[in-house]
C-alpha cells in the first residue's frame, strides 16, 4: 500500500471509444439521438491500475492519446490536482468547454481510482464522505416515448422505491399537457414529478407551461429556456408557481459558470456534471462555488460517479438516475450499482470506484 508523503509516478495513460445504440430511439426537446458513447480510461501506476469514464464523442479518446497522456505521465499519482493543472494547461489553446473538458474528465476520474486503489480505500472515502449514499431521481420518459412506453418507465421507477422521476417535454408542447396527466396517473399522487425541456421554449412560452403544468404538482423544471440565457432563466424562476423548482447547470464546465449563475439568481438549484466539469477535481471545484452561495445542486447524469463525488459534496440533495447511462453501465461495467431505497450508496469494501470494463461484452461496440 502506498503512502501519502510517497511519490509514485504515472506511467501509462490510454484511452477508448465504445459506441452503444439505445434501447429504442430518443429525443428531448431539442435533440435527437440513438447511441451513446462511452469513453473509457486506463492509468497505471506502481504496478496497479485505475479505470475512469465519460461521456462524450470518439474524438475525446483521441485528445487523451495525442494530448493528455503524454502530459499526465511522469506526474505523481497522489498529486491529482497538479495533474489536472496540466491538463488545463496543456488544452488552454484548444478551448476548454465540451469535448476538452469532457476527456480531462475521464482522466481525471481514472486518477481518482488509481491514487485510491494505492491508498486501499474507496474513491467516495477518498473524496471525503459526509454521508453514506445520495438520493436519486429515475430520469428518462424521453420524448420520442408513446404514453404506454412513458408511464411503464417513470411508474417502474416508482415501484422501485424511487420517490421522483423526470420526463422530457417540449418537442410537442401541445401534447405535453397529456403527457404529464398520463404520468401523474402512472406515479400516482406522492411521487415527486419533474420535466426538462432542454431549452425548448422562450421565457414567455416556458412561464405558460409551467402555469399549465402546475394542477399536476410538478415542482421540478428543468432548463424551460437555454442554459445561455440567464435573463431568461431569471425571468422563469421568478414567475413560476411556489414550490416549483427552476434548475440548470449540465452544459457548466467549469467554476465560473456556476458564479456567474448565483451572482445572478438564474435558478433554485445548480446541476453539475461529474464529466463536462472536468471529473471529480472540477466538480468539486463548482460545488464549492455552489455551497459558498447556498445553492443546492443535483448532479447531471453519470450515477456511478456520483454516487461517489456527492457524497462529498455540502449541498447535494439528489443525483439523476440517467437511464442511457445506468443502462449502459449494468451493461459493461463490473460491479456497477443499483439503487436501493431510492438511494445510491458505493460498496466501500471495494477500493478505487468498484468497477471494472467488461472488456470481452465491451469489445463489439469500440470504435476508437
Amino acid at each position: 500500500m502506498a503512502r501519502l508523503a510517497d511519490a509514485v509516478p504515472i506511467r501509462g495513460v490510454e484511452g477508448a471509444a465504445y459506441r452503444i445504440p439505445t434501447s429504442s430511439p430518443e429525443s428531448d426537446g431539442t435533440l435527437e439521438w440513438d447511441a451513446t458513447t462511452l469513453i473509457a480510461v486506463d492509468v497505471e501506476a506502481a504496478g496497479t491500475r485505475g479505470f475512469g469514464y465519460g461521456y462524450a464523442d470518439a474524438a475525446a479518446a483521441d485528445l487523451i492519446g495525442r494530448r493528455l497522456a503524454g502530459v499526465v505521465e511522469g506526474l505523481d499519482a497522489m498529486a491529482i490536482q497538479g495533474a489536472w493543472d496540466a491538463m488545463l494547461r496543456e488544452t488552454r489553446n484548444i478551448g476548454h468547454p465540451g469535448l476538452v473538458k469532457a476527456a480531462i474528465g475521464a482522466v481525471d476520474v481514472a486518477l481518482w481510482d488509481l491514487k485510491a486503489k494505492l491508498l486501499d480505500v474507496s474513491v467516495s472515502v477518498l473524496l471525503g464522505a459526509r454521508r453514506e449514499s445520495v438520493p436519486v431521481y429515475g430520469s428518462g420518459g424521453f420524448t420520442s416515448y408513446d404514453l404506454r412506453e412513458l408511464q411503464e418507465q417513470l411508474a417502474g421507477w416508482v415501484e422501485a422505491g424511487i420517490p421522483r422521476v423526470k420526463m422530457k417535454i417540449g418537442r410537442e408542447p401541445d401534447r405535453d399537457v397529456e403527457r404529464v396527466r398520463a404520468v401523474r396517473e402512472a406515479i400516482g399522487a406522492d411521487a415527486e414529478l419533474f420535466v426538462d425541456a432542454n431549452g425548448a421554449f422562450t421565457a414567455a412560452e416556458a412561464l405558460g407551461m409551467a402555469a399549465r403544468l402546475e394542477e399536476f404538482g410538478v415542482t421540478w423544471f428543468e432548463e424551460p429556456v437555454s442554459s445561455d440565457d440567464r435573463a431568461g432563466l431569471r425571468h422563469v424562476r421568478e414567475g413560476s408557481p411556489a414550490g416549483m423548482r427552476i434548475t440548470a447547470g449540465e452544459y457548466g464546465y467549469d467554476a465560473f459558470y456556476f458564479r456567474r449563475m448565483c451572482e445572478e439568481g438564474c435558478v433554485d438549484v445548480l446541476q453539475p456534471d461529474p464529466v463536462r466539469t472536468g471529473g471529480f477535481t472540477g466538480f468539486l471545484r463548482c460545488a464549492e462555488v455552489c455551497d459558498a452561495f447556498s445553492t443546492p445542486i443535483s448532479s447531471h447524469t453519470a450515477p456511478q460517479l456520483a454516487a461517489h463525488v456527492c457524497l462529498a459534496t455540502p449541498r447535494t440533495i439528489h443525483a439523476e438516475l440517467f437511464h442511457d447511462h445506468q443502462r449502459i453501465a449494468g451493461m459493461l461495467l463490473d460491479g456497477a450499482l443499483e439503487p436501493v431505497g431510492g438511494e445510491l450508496a458505493p460498496d466501500r469494501s471495494r477500493p478505487g470506484l468498484g468497477l471494472t470494463l467488461k472488456a470481452p461484452d465491451a469489445g463489439p461496440y469500440r470504435v476508437a
